[in-house]
């Protein structure tokens, strides 16, 4: 009996050894179901996500190419306005080759001056106004030197102005630069 006491707890073992792996088999089933919808929803989540990213690299390029023609293509509209004042150049200079009269040939290079600076104006550039005589200030003037001052009145003052300062709408595009009283 001792045998079949013993038998009797081996089978019992394997019995429940069995029954455990049966029940190990059935929760892995149970978790192998899970993973799988896991996953697929893993799968379909990289896949918006590739689909997204291709998306917004096909835009950034696109954008990316439309500014670039844009800052190209920005000085259209300038140059053409300007071609006209380089087409009077050109007949001023082969006028220039045929005649004597100073006058009339200062007169043609005035009118098409006077063309020029109203194209200009016409796209937004302003001539900033002369600053002869004004304190210096180093915000909005630009110093190229200093000189003696005639008089004690023009010490830290400007004395000259080298370049003109141009303003395109209301942004200073070039600093007046001057000369100033020492």
């Amino acid at each position: 009996m001792a045998k079949n006491k013993k038998e009797e707890i081996e089978e019992e073992v394997l019995d429940n050894e069995g029954t455990a792996s049966e029940n190990d088999n059935s929760e892995e089933n149970v978790e192998d179901s899970k993973p799988k919808t896991v996953e697929d929803e893993l799968a379909d989540m990289k896949d918006k996500y590739l689909r997204l990213y291709s998306e917004f690299e096909n835009f950034r390029r696109r954008t990316a190419k439309e500014r670039l023609d844009l800052i190209q293509t920005s000085t259209e509209g300038l140059m053409a306005s300007l071609l006209p004042v380089l087409d009077d150049y050109d007949r001023a200079s082969v006028q220039i080759d045929k005649t004597e009269d100073v006058k009339s040939v200062k007169e043609g290079f005035d009118l098409i001056q006077t063309k020029f600076k109203q194209i200009l104006s016409s796209k937004g550039l302003k001539e900033m106004e002369s600053s002869v005589g004004k304190e210096f200030d180093a915000e909005t003037h630009e110093a190229i030197t200093q000189a003696p001052a005639p008089s004690d009145d023009l010490k830290g003052k400007i004395m000259d102005e080298i370049e003109k300062g141009y303003q395109l709408h209301d942004k200073v595009i070039r600093f007046p630069k001057v000369v100033i009283g020492q």
